[in-house]
């Protein structure tokens, strides 16, 4: 058996050292120039003794993503400050009890009670562009998406009207979010930052701790408000008479088999892993659909064409209507595969891993899953870069591997709000559409940078123009 790390001195560049990518836009297209030169995985060199097997092969993921290995000590240790140990990061037992606990909150029943919600929120953020219809001036998506996905989640998850998007200024949660981002990003990329009590004298330790600050207390808010709530209304029946159960709800009221609840931190840190993931990465997600469809106006015009015959000139979403938009959901599905959220994933090895073709990895491995790496590698999809919705026909679909497309990850620890994304971006997408035609800009296309979520060092920039009534 051969052990993968060995793999390390036949690179044709020498050590590969992200230390060396330029932050500039191409770094991503840099990792999957170099795993031409590999099939599966190759390594990746984090100063002088950390290595991380960077993954980008459906068949190798299949091997990682099947186990509950938990996520790594490296990278997710500098999240744990912000999010706390919640469903993200943990482990072991602690993992699959709060995973058990929280499913319930992801139920068909209590997903279907959020089109609504969706729809306001999303219909909010499109009154507010109708200053940037038919200027032909373009305007950066992301900031708006961003106060959009959150102020969803808070109606949602949290039943909290925040009425962030209409607010004057910067919403700090947000501006928190985004310094956060950056500076776990820096802190993983500095090697000196690894040491907590260098990071910690350093002026962008002081930055993470008042960042950090904003969260927990936009957190502990929320929380205190329907703990009050909740004084009164112990049991479930009640509080569903009065008003749709939601995500908070589940996480305060749950009970394991010993009738053991979740701590006050166990509750905060699951709040705070859902604020983040709940908002950012559907934010990421939508902002690069949009992009993608002005982008391709010959694939928008169907996707409206469909949308248009599906709500039947309601100016809503409701249930149903999400599987009436199969040709959307196929082209929101490509833009996922083309800008995936979530760029990468890593885990670290309890006990010895053995890929199909034999090669092991030992305990104490840190494996990478690069899911765009996986997203445009030549050897599984045809013309990788192409922006092709019919890759996701049912037909094309049953002829890959299941770990060919993995935007929400897979096996035992995958996102267990994903249906609660697609969902979102499916509202989002079609109440857009219905409402404007998205323009690209050429003069202003975004450089993509991982950060823990997709992002764009220049913003993402479209054009609209108003959707005439009977188009």
């Amino acid at each position: 058996m051969l052990c993968l790390m060995c793999l390390t001195t036949n690179s044709p560049t020498g050590k590969h050292n992200p230390t060396t990518f330029k932050q500039d836009g191409t770094d991503l297209d840099t990792l999957v120039k170099w795993a031409e030169h590999y099939p599966y995985a190759f390594p990746l060199w984090f100063g002088p003794f950390v290595c991380i097997l960077n993954i980008h092969h459906p068949d190798y993921v299949k091997t990682i993503l099947a186990t509950a290995e938990p996520k790594d000590d490296l990278a997710y240790r500098f999240i744990e400050s912000w999010i706390g140990d919640g469903l993200l990061v943990s482990k072991g037992q602690k993992w699959f009890r709060h995973r058990r606990l929280l499913t319930p909150g992801f139920h068909y029943d209590v997903l279907k009670a959020y089109i609504k919600p969706m729809s306001d929120s999303t219909k909010t953020m499109l009154d507010k562009w109708e200053s940037y219809a038919n200027t032909d001036k373009s305007f950066e998506l992301f900031e708006h998406v961003s106060l959009m996905t959150l102020d969803s989640i808070l109606k949602c998850a949290f039943s909290h009207n925040s009425n962030c998007q209409t607010e004057g200024g910067t919403n700090a949660y947000i501006k928190a979010v985004y310094e956060l981002s950056n500076l776990i990003n820096l802190r993983f990329r500095t090697f000196p930052y690894h040491s907590d009590l260098i990071f910690y004298l350093s002026p962008h330790g002081y930055r993470h701790r008042k960042a950090c600050s904003v969260t927990h207390s936009h957190t502990r808010e929320v929380i205190r408000k329907r703990k009050e709530a909740l004084k009164e209304e112990k049991e479930l029946d009640r509080i569903q008479a009065k008003r749709n159960l939601d995500f908070l709800d589940i996480l305060l009221l749950a009970r394991d088999e010993n009738q053991q609840g979740l701590s006050d931190e166990d509750i905060r840190a699951e709040v705070d892993t859902f604020m983040f993931e709940g908002h950012d990465t559907t934010a990421s997600g939508l902002s690069f659909i949009l992009y993608s469809l002005a982008c391709h106006p010959e694939h928008q015009k169907m996707c409206r064409e469909e949308i248009m015959q599906a709500l039947e000139g309601k100016d809503t979403m409701e249930w149903e209507d999400l599987s009436k938009i199969p040709y959307t959901t196929m082209c929101i599905k490509e833009s996922l595969r083309l800008y995936p959220p979530v760029p990468g994933m890593n885990r670290k090895t309890t006990k010895p891993i053995t890929f199909f073709d034999g090669r092991t990895l030992p305990a104490g491995s840190f494996v990478g899953t690069s899911v765009y790496g996986i997203h445009r590698n030549a050897a599984v999809w045809e013309n990788p870069d192409v922006f092709d919705p019919l890759r996701f026909l049912p037909e094309n679909t049953s002829r890959r591997s299941p770990h060919a497309f993995v935007p929400f990850s897979a096996g035992p620890r995958n996102c267990i709000g994903q249906n609660f994304a697609m969902n979102e971006l499916k509202v989002a997408t079609a109440l857009t559409l219905k409402k404007y035609e998205l323009i690209e800009d050429p003069t202003c296309k975004p450089k993509i940078i991982p950060r823990l979520v997709l992002r764009s060092l220049n913003g993402i920039h479209i054009k609209i123009r108003s959707v005439e009534p009977n188009m």
